[in-house]
């Protein structure tokens, strides 16, 4: 007996269709946009360093005037104060620029924010990062001397001489500026982008690889390779528990406070050393 002509094979029907399994982005786009950021990172701080130093000359030359023939050139070298208030400026500049460019809050990223803020677990979270990375950087440099290996970070000659003239003036550039900066930047800038994506592994390696070498830049210093490598991993690790801290969180202001417990008790007790 032959069907209707309308009839319907239910059996080769399916009833509900599965759910969709989530697709990762590619990690080439990230990766791309990731070496953009970068790039204009680099540009402006290239931009802000050529535009300082004019601003320098320009100032020198008002307030002391062109040196008579046959004087003593004025100084190329800006002084430390010059120097710590440009790094302010250039770290700012780029790390807003950045945000502002291509990384802006939505309404409901900073809702979510401010609702982290009121947990108890997000201060737990903080106090417990910032004392493991500061733990962990004192660790790394007792190991480095075990082996023969003294790294100099590229800064302590700078911190110290400031440390000494102007205490206050570099505990606001230490505990609140530069971490307000730096996580901006290397967290919510560079490391955000992975994290939304569904990439945040891959962004806390790529994010850690850059914060530690914009802290010791290769070979710019008479660090050997073995200290070089070693401060390399100390940054690289700070930069990673800044992320995991931001990622485990849901918020910057945790980042931003556990890299200011950990700056500030370094500069505490490189103060009372």
């Amino acid at each position: 007996m032959s069907e209707p002509a309308d009839a319907v094979h239910t059996s080769a029907v399916p009833t509900a269709l599965p759910p969709a399994a989530p697709v990762a982005p590619r990690a080439a786009p990230l990766v791309g946009a990731f070496l953009a950021d970068i790039g204009l990172a680099v540009f402006l701080m290239l931009a802000i360093s050529l535009a300082g130093g004019i601003a320098l000359g320009v100032w020198q030359l008002l307030s002391q005037g062109i040196p008579a023939a046959g004087a003593e050139p004025l100084p190329g070298q800006p002084g430390l104060l010059a120097q710590i208030v440009l790094v302010i400026l250039s770290t700012g500049i780029i790390a807003l620029t950045l945000y502002f460019l291509r990384q802006p809050a939505s309404a409901d990223e900073r809702a979510r924010s401010l609702a982290a803020l009121r947990r108890p677990s997000t201060w737990g979270w903080t106090l417990a990062a910032g004392l493991v990375v500061f733990l962990g950087s004192a660790l790394f440099s007792w190991l480095g001397r075990q082996a023969g290996i003294d790294p100099v970070p590229s800064n302590e000659a700078m911190v110290e001489e400031a440390a000494a003239r102007w205490p206050v003036f570099l505990a606001l550039f230490v505990v609140v500026l530069a971490p307000a900066y730096e996580e901006l930047l290397f967290r919510r800038v560079l490391f955000g982008r992975f994290l939304r994506a569904g990439r945040p592994w891959l962004g806390l390696v790529l994010s850690s690889l850059a914060f530690a070498l914009a802290h010791e830049m290769p070979f710019l210093s008479d660090n050997t390779l073995p200290a070089m490598l070693l401060l390399w991993l100390a940054y690289g690790g700070l930069g990673a528990a800044f992320a995991w801290v931001y990622w485990r969180t849901g918020t910057l202001w945790a980042a931003v406070s556990a890299h200011a417990l950990n700056n500030g008790i370094a500069l505490a007790l490189h103060g009372f050393g």
